[in-house]
C-alpha cells in the first residue's frame, strides 16, 4: 500500500481529531472578529492551501455573509506595497507553516493591528509564530508529497472558522464530514478504478464543477497533474461556456463534479453541450438523474456544504488509481518537494 492511500484512509480520524483539539481556539478567533466588528477577510496561501481557502470563501460569503478575497503577496514581497490591513481579518494557510509569502502577508497585517491567524500543520513553523491565533492541524507528518489529510484536514478547520462566524449554521452537517469521507472511500472505490483505467493513455484533461464545488475540481485537478502528470485544468463550468469551449471536440476528455443542489440545472446544461459536441465526460456525481456520459463514479449524496469532501476524497483516489496504473510512484513526483518555499 502507497503511503498516499494510507493517507486517503486516515482522513477521517484526523478530522475528528483536528476538529476537537482546535474548537476553542477557533471559537477565539471568531469571537475577535466578531467583538471587532471586521467585515472582511483575506486568505493567503499557494497550492492545494489556497484551493481549501476558496472552498472556505464559498462558506464564509454563503453563511456568515462576510466577503473573503485572496492576498497577492508579491505586492509586499516584490513590490513593497504599502498595504493596509488594519481593519481585516487576514488567515495564513500552509501545510508547512514555512511559505515566506504567506508569512510576509500575516507579517503586514499584524503591523497594520489587523486580526491574524494561521493554519498549519507545525505549531513551531514561523508562520504560526508571526500570527496572533496559531491553529495546528496536528494530524501528523504527511509522508507522501501530494497533499490529502493535511488538505482536507484545511478545510474543515476553515469550515469551522466559517460556522463559528455565521453562528453555527453548520455545526450539525460539519459533524457528518468523518463518515462521509468514509463512506465515499467504501463506495465509490471500484468505479473509481474503472474511470482512471480509461484514463491511462490520456494526456489532456479538463476539469469542470460550479460554485461550491470550485474548489474540488481545482484540488482534483492539481492532484491529477502532480501525481500522473496529465495536462489537467480546472474551469468552473460558468467560465468554460465562454471561450475555453472552443477546445472541446470529438474525443476530448473532460472530468465533471456535479452534486445534486443549486447548481444542477448547470451540470446537466453542460453534460448535454460537451455530448453534443462528442466530447468524452467522466462524471463524478451524487446526482442520480445525470446519466448521459461515457463513464459515471457515484459520490453518496451529502449536505451541498459538505459535499467538497466527498468529491476531494473521490479525486484523490483517482489520482492515486491513474498514477498505479502509469507504473508510477504517486508518493514520490517528479520535480516536486514535500516543502516549497516561495516569496
Amino acid at each position: 500500500m502507497t503511503k498516499m492511500e494510507q493517507e486517503i484512509g486516515a482522513q477521517a480520524a484526523a478530522l475528528k481529531h483536528t476538529a476537537e483539539v482546535n474548537a476553542a481556539k477557533i471559537a477565539a478567533l471568531a469571537d475577535e472578529i466578531k467583538k471587532k466588528g471586521i467585515g472582511q477577510i483575506m486568505v493567503a496561501a499557494r497550492g492545494s492551501s489556497d484551493n481549501a481557502c476558496n472552498y472556505f470563501k464559498y462558506l464564509c460569503e454563503i453563511y456568515a455573509g462576510i466577503p473573503v478575497s485572496f492576498a497577492a503577496p508579491s505586492v509586499l514581497t516584490l513590490y513593497d506595497g504599502a498595504l493596509n490591513l488594519k481593519n481585516m481579518a487576514v488567515i495564513g494557510v500552509s501545510q508547512s507553516g514555512a511559505a515566506a509569502d504567506v508569512i510576509s502577508v500575516i507579517e503586514r497585517a499584524k503591523a497594520c493591528g489587523g486580526v491574524t491567524a494561521a493554519i498549519t500543520n507545525n505549531p513551531d513553523s514561523a508562520l504560526s509564530k508571526a500570527a496572533a491565533h496559531s491553529i495546528c492541524m496536528d494530524v501528523g507528518e504527511e509522508k507522501s508529497v501530494a497533499a490529502t489529510k493535511t488538505y482536507t484536514a484545511q478545510m474543515y478547520l476553515l469550515a469551522m472558522i466559517a460556522d463559528a462566524l455565521s453562528g453555527g449554521k453548520l455545526t450539525a452537517v460539519l459533524k457528518g464530514v468523518p463518515s462521509l469521507i468514509e463512506q465515499t472511500i467504501a463506495q465509490s472505490a471500484d468505479s473509481v478504478k474503472k474511470a482512471a483505467a480509461r484514463f491511462v493513455d490520456v494526456e489532456n484533461c479538463y476539469v469542470l464543477s460550479r460554485g461550491i464545488l470550485y474548489a474540488a475540481g481545482q484540488e482534483c485537478s492539481l492532484k491529477i497533474q502532480e501525481t500522473t502528470y496529465t495536462h489537467a485544468r480546472a474551469y468552473a463550468i460558468s467560465d468554460f461556456h465562454h471561450g475555453p469551449f472552443a477546445v472541446v471536440g470529438e474525443g476530448t476528455h473532460i472530468v465533471m463534479l456535479c452534486a445534486a443542489g443549486r447548481a444542477g440545472k448547470d451540470n446537466a446544461e453542460m453534460l448535454s453541450k460537451l455530448t453534443a459536441a462528442g466530447a468524452d465526460v467522466t462524471a463524478f456525481t451524487s446526482d442520480e438523474t445525470l446519466s448521459d456520459c461515457a463513464a459515471r463514479v457515484q459520490i453518496p449524496a451529502s449536505d451541498e456544504a459538505i459535499a467538497p469532501f466527498a468529491f476531494v476524497t473521490a479525486g484523490q483516489m483517482f489520482a492515486l488509481n491513474l498514477s498505479l496504473a502509469r507504473g508510477l510512484n504517486p508518493d514520490s513526483p517528479r520535480g516536486l518537494k514535500k516543502v516549497t518555499i516561495t516569496k
